[in-house]
């Protein structure tokens, strides 16, 4: 199979992923075609990645041949576009929520359904490698039947998806229960850097209670998390017969005898090691349960990620299983929306069963 071809409709700065990723596995992927009007933008990608510059998706569409389209746009034109890409038969990959709101979710997915069309949402989260190894470790029942999930690790729909398939959870409904807490926090580095001065600001911390009839689902989350240096990840996940905290997967070999062992990663690149600089994998014990499918390409994880929704996609559009499916985008965003108005009304919501999860 030859390397994979997608275009880009839209220049912001969840594109430059896309071409970023695409650009350090030359022999995966060709440098993507974007669709980009503003000339900071249009000399952004041409300069850094070489990528051709279309000014509308029509003229994309003429000039090249793609095995799909990715469009990253803001949530209110998102879903318009994604109408026109499918009724041009045109696979899609799209960027998360595909749709800002229930009714535009539902509107969304029944125009899907009703053209047949081949729609995936470009939510990576759960790709990344700690997650993917985790969700191999459960997949192995290591840990028996999950009955608990308590994730610190994304905000909303994002971490709603990891949540969700850590449970094993697919469109059950669930009770929710919202809560906040604000509290001061020196502000850490953005999206541009790091910080210029010591300032401190407030960081409120969202708590999120989903009961699953029997499964529980917990997130607890600040925004900071994504870059503020002194505010960490957490994911604790429970079964009968073990837990996982980080990376110590604590389990059962016997109901007398107990194994301590730690998701360890594999990195290239270390003292003495000549591989490159890249991930190589995860073991457990003597087990490989993660393996970079991107290797030796050096990304980052959620680049990593991002990377394994294009190989998916690639697979999805040559007839393979969709690797995030709009039927799953659409319920993660309403689990997300509905913990919000929990959060905002202060009571107890129970979620209503959604057209997708026919």
């Amino acid at each position: 199979m030859g390397a994979i071809r997608f275009g880009i409709v839209g220049a912001g700065w969840r594109a430059e992923f896309f071409t970023r990723i695409a650009a350090a596995a030359p022999d995966v992927f060709e440098v993507p075609p974007v669709v980009a009007r503003r000339p900071e933008k249009v000399a952004l990608f041409t300069d850094a990645w070489g990528c051709r510059i279309y000014g509308s998706m029509d003229e994309m569409l003429e000039g090249e041949s793609l095995d799909f389209v990715v469009t990253s746009l803001p949530w209110e034109t998102n879903p318009e576009l994604i109408k026109v890409l499918v009724e041009r038969g045109v696979p899609v990959l799209s960027e998360t929520p595909p749709a800002p709101d229930v009714p535009a979710l539902i509107d969304l997915w029944e125009f899907v359904e009703r053209k047949a069309g081949r729609v995936c949402v470009a939510e990576q989260y759960f790709l990344q490698p700690y997650y993917a190894a985790l969700r191999a470790v459960i997949a192995a029942g290591k840990l028996g039947t999950v009955t608990q999930a308590q994730v610190s690790a994304a905000h909303g729909y994002h971490g709603m998806s990891l949540m969700r398939k850590l449970l094993g959870i697919g469109y059950e409904d669930a009770t929710i229960e919202a809560r906040s807490f604000t509290a001061p926090l020196v502000q850490g580095p953005g999206r541009d850097g790091p910080p210029a001065s010591e300032e401190v600001g407030d960081s409120t911390q969202i708590f999120y209670w989903l009961d699953f009839d029997g499964k529980l689902g917990f997130m607890d989350f600040c925004g900071e998390q994504y870059f503020n240096w002194v505010r960490n990840n957490r994911v604790l996940v429970r079964g009968e017969r073990g837990e996982v905290v980080n990376e110590r997967v604590s389990i059962l070999k016997d109901f007398r005898t107990p194994l301590y062992l730690d998701l360890l990663r594999h990195v290239a690149g270390g003292p003495g090691n000549l591989e490159g600089n890249h991930l190589k994998g995860i073991q457990l014990g003597g087990e490989w349960v993660y393996e970079n499918p991107l290797a030796p390409a050096s990304l980052s994880d959620d680049e990593i990620a991002i990377g394994q929704l294009l190989l998916g996609m690639a697979a999805y559009v040559g007839g393979g299983a969709p690797p995030y499916p709009l039927a799953e985008a659409c319920q993660d965003h309403y689990l997300s929306i509905i913990c919000a108005q929990a959060l905002k009304e202060g009571r107890s919501l129970r979620t209503q069963r959604q057209p997708w999860a026919a």
